[in-house]
This record gives C-alpha cells, sequence and structure tokens, in this order.
C-alpha cells in the first residue's frame, strides 16, 4: 500500500509530503484546487511520459517519490527477477531535470520507466474517466471476468502457449511466403547451378590463364629478346661471362698485395656465378617459349566462357563467379530443406494448437460458470446504487481464431429500463451509469485481487442523496480490503473516509502553490459543511455534518 508521497516542483506543488494509510482516505478541494495535480504526479512514478513542462520551476529538477509497504504482497518475485533488493518499505522515485530527461529508481537503483511502470501495475489501479471509457475493451472486460472466475494461473499457461505458438505461426508464414517464391524460381536457380558446374571452374584460373595469354600474345617478341640475351652472356669471348672471367683472372694475380685483393675476388667470384645461373634460367626461358597457335586459341575460347559467366552474374572475376555459384546451391539446398521445415512447422503447430484448444476451453468453462452469480451481485449493487429496473449481462461468444485472452469475446450488456433489453453497455448506458458500472465491478473485485491500493477520481459524479451515501458505504466496505482512496465533491462519501485531506491553493502576491492538509476531526466537519452548503457555511449544514460523520462512525 502507498505510505508516503512526496512531491517537489511539480506544476503547482512547491513541495509537499502527505502520509497514507489503511482504509478510505478521501481528497475534497475546490474545482482548480490542484487535486488533479496529485493524481498527476503519482502518475509519474507509475510510468507515464513526462517532459519540462510539468516544472514549476524551469531551473530546478522535479523529484515525486512514493513509499510503499509491500511486506504483504508476495512481490519478492518481481525484484528477484529484476535483480533488485527487496524491501518491505519499498521507494519508486522519478527525477525529470531542466532539459525534460527523466530517471527512474527503485530503491535508489536506476531502472527503466517500463520496470518503473511493470512494478506500479502490481501497487496501485487509478481509476478515472478514460478507465470508464475502457468498460468497452475486450481485453479489459476479459481481465475483469478473469479477475472473478480465478483463471490466473490456467491464463499464463495459456499465454506461454499462445506466445510460442504465435511464433511458429508467424516463421510458418514466412517461410511458406519464401518456399512459394523459390520454388517458382527452383528450375532458373538449378539452371544456372548446372551451367556452372559444367564450365568446371577452378579458383586462379582466370589469372593463370590471362597470364600465359598473355606469353603467347607475345611469343616471337619474348623468344627474340631471350635469345638475344642468352648470345650477350656466353656465346663468344667477348660475352660478358668471358669478360667476367678475365676480370677474375686478373683481380686473382694481386689478390696477395692488393689490401682489398680478396674481397674483390670474393664479389667477382659471387657475381659470375650469379650471372651464370641467370645465363642458364634465359636459356631454358628461351627454348620453353614458342607460339602455339592452337593452345592460344584455347585459351581465348576458355576466357570467354569466363568473361561471358562472368557478365551474365554480374560479378567482378572468377572468385566473385565461384562464390555466386555457391550462394546458388545453397539457396537450392535450402529450397529443398524448406520443404522439410514446413512439415516439423506444421506438426508442432498442430501440437500446440491442440494444447490452446484444451487450455482455452478450461477457461471458457471456468467463465462462464461464474457469469451468472457476477450479473447478479452488478445487477444487486446498481439497483443499490439508484437504478432499480438495472440490469447488467456479460455474453461470451467465441471467436474462430486464438487471442491472448483464449477464444472468448466478451460484451457487457445493460439496460437502465424495464422495457429495453440489455445492449451493448458502451452505446447504452450514460457517463454516470458507466462510472456506476465501473465502481459495483471494482467493489466486487476487491475480494479477489491481491491489489494492495485503488484511487479514484471522482467515481461518484453525478449522483446524490440516498444514492451518494451507498456509494460512500461501497467504498468504506472496499477500504476493509484495501487501501481506498477516492477524490470527491460529495458529502455523503466524503463522511465515509477514515482520514480526510483537503487540497487548496495558497496565494502570494506574485504566485500560487498547490497544499494539501490532513484535517482535524473540527476541520473536517467544516469541510463537509462546506461541501453540503457550498462557500458560506451555515449552521444547518455544520449540524448535517455532524451527524453524516457521527453516522459513518457507527
Amino acid at each position: 500500500m502507498l505510505a508516503k508521497l512526496f512531491v517537489q516542483n511539480y506544476a503547482l506543488i512547491k513541495e509537499l509530503d502527505v502520509e497514507f494509510e489503511t482504509g478510505l482516505t478521501i481528497i475534497t478541494g475546490e474545482t482548480g484546487a490542484g487535486k488533479s495535480i496529485l493524481l498527476g504526479a503519482l502518475s509519474l512514478i507509475l510510468g507515464t511520459r513526462a517532459d519540462s513542462t510539468v516544472l514549476l520551476n524551469k531551473n530546478e529538477k522535479c523529484i515525486v517519490e512514493g513509499t510503499f509497504r509491500l511486506d504483504e504482497y508476495d512481490l519478492d518475485h518481481f525484484f528477484v527477477s529484476n535483480e533488485l533488493d527487496f524491501e518491505p518499505l519499498t521507494t519508486l522515485r522519478r527525477e525529470i531535470n531542466p532539459a525534460g530527461k527523466s530517471r527512474a529508481f527503485i530503491n535508489d537503483t536506476p531502472v527503466t520507466v517500463n520496470l518503473l511502470k511493470e512494478l506500479g501495475d502490481y501497487l496501485i489501479d487509478i481509476h478515472s474517466q478514460h478507465q470508464t471509457l475502457m468498460l468497452s475493451d475486450n481485453t479489459f472486460q476479459m481481465n475483469i471476468i478473469d479477475s472473478f472466475a480465478g483463471t490466473g494461473k490456467l491464463k499464463n499457461e495459456y499465454r506461454k502457449v499462445f506466445n510460442k505458438f504465435s511464433g511458429l505461426k508467424k516463421e510458418f508464414a514466412v517461410l511458406k511466403e519464401l518456399a512459394d517464391k523459390n520454388r517458382s524460381d527452383l528450375e532458373y536457380y538449378t539452371f544456372q547451378f548446372n551451367q556452372l558446374e559444367e564450365a568446371k571452374l577452378k579458383a586462379g584460373e582466370q589469372e593463370e590463364l590471362e597470364s600465359e595469354q598473355e606469353i603467347l600474345n607475345h611469343a616471337e617478341e619474348i623468344s627474340s629478346a631471350l635469345s638475344g640475351s642468352v648470345r650477350l652472356f656466353s656465346e663468344d669471348d667477348s660475352s660478358i661471362l668471358s669478360m667476367l672471367r678475365e676480370v677474375k683472372s686478373f683481380i686473382g694475380k694481386i689478390r696477395s698485395f692488393l689490401p682489398d685483393g680478396e674481397d674483390l675476388l670474393r664479389r667477382t667470384e659471387s657475381s659470375l656465378i650469379e650471372l651464370d645461373d641467370l645465363s642458364r634460367e634465359i636459356e631454358k626461358l628461351a627454348v620453353s617459349i614458342e607460339a602455339d597457335p592452337q593452345r592460344l586459341s584455347a585459351i581465348n575460347e576458355r576466357l570467354d566462357s569466363i568473361y561471358l559467366l562472368i557478365q551474365k552474374h554480374r560479378v567482378n572475376n572468377l572468385g566473385e563467379l565461384l562464390q555466386k555459384k555457391e550462394e546458388i546451391g545453397n539457396l537450392i539446398k535450402s529450397i529443398a530443406g524448406s520443404d522439410e521445415r514446413l512439415s516439423g512447422l506444421t506438426a508442432m503447430l498442430e501440437n500446440e494448437t491442440s494444447r490452446l484448444t484444451l487450455l482455452s476451453a478450461e477457461m471458457s468453462k471456468m467463465r462462464k460458470a461464474v457469469l451468472a452469480e457476477v450479473e447478479s451481485k452488478i445487477t444487486d449493487l446498481l439497483k443499490q446504487l439508484g437504478m432499480p429496473n438495472a440490469r447488467f449481462r456479460i455474453s461470451l461468444s467465441e471467436h474462430r481464431d486464438f487471442t491472448p485472452n483464449g477464444i472468448d469475446q466478451a460484451d457487457f450488456l445493460f439496460s437502465a429500463n424495464k422495457q429495453i433489453a440489455p445492449e451493448n453497455l458502451a452505446k447504452t448506458a450514460s457517463g454516470g451509469e458507466l462510472s456506476r458500472v465501473m465502481l459495483s465491478l471494482k467493489s466486487l473485485l476487491t475480494k479477489n485481487n491481491n491489489l494492495p491500493t485503488i484511487i479514484f477520481d471522482e467515481i461518484d459524479s453525478g449522483v446524490s442523496g440516498e444514492v451518494a451515501d451507498k456509494v460512500g458505504q461501497i467504498l468504506s466496505g472496499m477500504g476493509k480490503y484495501m487501501q481506498v482512496v477516492n477524490i470527491t465533491h460529495l458529502p455523503q462519501v466524503a463522511s465515509r473516509g477514515n482520514r480526510h485531506y483537503h487540497v487548496y491553493k495558497d496565494d502570494t502576491e506574485d504566485s500560487t502553490f498547490t497544499r494539501v492538509k490532513l484535517l482535524t476531526p473540527d476541520e473536517r466537519i467544516l469541510e463537509v459543511a462546506r461541501l453540503l452548503s457550498g462557500s458560506e457555511v451555515t449552521e444547518t449544514a455544520i449540524k448535517n455534518a455532524r451527524e453524516l460523520l457521527t453516522a459513518a462512525i457507527n
């Protein structure tokens, strides 16, 4: 339950610190005093969107901090699964800096806003006019029915299976679409692969052939140059090798008395060995290279075939062409393998469909078992709330497909008049009637939900007199099972609270602030009297206020 709310620099709130207790807490105040600002601040620690426009002082950060007692609500699992320290008194904090950036904390540990919201959903239900409009939402309706039916564990199991089923179904659809498309192109892919396979391409082949082609295209020039080189090296007495041998002989004669003689001789001998080896290598090349028109023609034909395939497949070289061949081969294999995967997915989908059928049927059975009781109790409460001819019905129809809630489609039906059969609630009920239906539902759900706190924002609008008194009784009754906070304008409801806060504006010469005050018994009498008579509190109103408060206690 909410134990404390601290707000700083939010909207018209400079700073306030409000403590809450169990039971029914009443909040009253004149229109525009800032009651909705309190809810706005509280919503920040429940994960709502925020920006710098909420700052009262644009140069300072806004802080909203809520302290909650959690020791009775079995929330250890949330803290364990999110690696957070569990504290019986847990603090949720939200900060917004002047730049509009938001930070969220749980027990001083930084967390995401989504995680803050997830924990907030376990702690507080804020009822507003928007939530009343949700009565027409099927998911909201199913959640209400499931709360009465107690399908929680079964629904969790169903949703695990449903999520798996949805994933398999999506994979099947994507794979089937791809397989159908690829299968229509299989013949074309097979032709391309066979053509590349028949070409018997080899890695590095293109470079080797182009090198050999270059040699054969210039065979005569190469042969002539190499033969001339051989002649210069060794074919007469004036050749390079003959002249170098004479140099060796001259140096050999003077090496004994020339300081560098030995070194010069050694270098000459080394050069002679190197040049002799070079001469032999050139001679071998000269013998091996000769014009070969037939070989050149075969090479040209082979390269033309390779170039044609490179152009056809829009690649740059043989290496990329071989990679393309591998890709086509893998694609052909995947098309063949997709049929096997589709068969496997079909079997898995059939299995999950069977499980969903059994689970959804069991949920439907549990839901239908409580419908009559819920309809009767809601109808009785609506009669107590000033609608003697009200009838509330729940229609369950079956979906054609599985949904996150099973196969059931809910429709809340309502009629406030004898002669009119119950019809769709959202289409037939007025705003005040919708509020009373929601209050009836919430009051019945109190014992079924393990929710610590519920906050009503003027759920009692549009009622008065005895009906208002009955609303107060219902809210007070809910306060025996959970913490209830109610913002109201009705004295009959305000008198039922265990604690009573008054929200007001504090005006100075240059500023206006929203403040909250816990009323003393005497102040509470005056506030209830104000609600009874308006701005001018009369003695009669004070007397009536005392009577209302006394009756509420008794």
